[in-house]
């Protein structure tokens, strides 16, 4: 499902874009998604400063993978 919306863009960069051609909505399309991506590894990145891994007792006599 898709949702309409609207952003307001500069009206140089829109003029630049026009130029070559360039297709706006897939462009704010990607954009958005890398903002979410980046979003996403920062909140991850500060939720494990919050409480990072650490070995604990169920770890013990346990075996690498793939070494029996």
């Amino acid at each position: 499902m898709a949702v309409r919306t609207t952003f307001t863009l500069d009206e140089a960069l829109a003029d630049r874009a026009r130029e070559p051609g360039v297709n706006v909505s897939a462009a704010a399309r990607r954009g958005v998604a890398g903002a979410v991506r980046e979003a996403l590894i920062q909140a991850d990145r500060a939720a494990y400063r919050r409480h990072p891994e650490s070995a604990d007792d169920g770890w013990h006599g346990t075996e690498a993978w793939g070494h029996p």
